[in-house]
């Protein structure tokens, strides 16, 4: 996954949390919980669902990476690499 997928994919948990969330010309650095008025219980399930569909764990300390649409696709593409090099090595 790439980064521009990645942030794609961060589409998915966002409008799980925020179904009438619009993806037309987000800031890449803008507060997701700016900008799709999430308070801490909606950013905790955006969380929560990015983690099961990227298939990794999340952690309280992840929470400052995830705050913008590219620390969340950052954070994709790393731990994608992390999943893959652990299964080749």
């Amino acid at each position: 996954m790439n980064h521009d997928q990645a942030r794609t994919f961060v589409h998915r948990p966002a409008q799980h949390v925020v179904p009438d969330a619009d993806f037309t010309g987000p800031d890449p650095d803008a507060p997701l919980r700016d900008t799709f008025d999430m308070d801490s219980l909606d950013f905790l399930e955006f969380v929560e669902a990015l983690a099961e569909l990227g298939r990794g764990e999340r952690s309280e300390d992840d929470h400052p990476v995830l705050v913008a649409w590219d620390g969340c696709a950052d954070r994709l593409v790393a731990g994608m690499r992390t999943t893959a090099h652990g299964r080749s090595g």
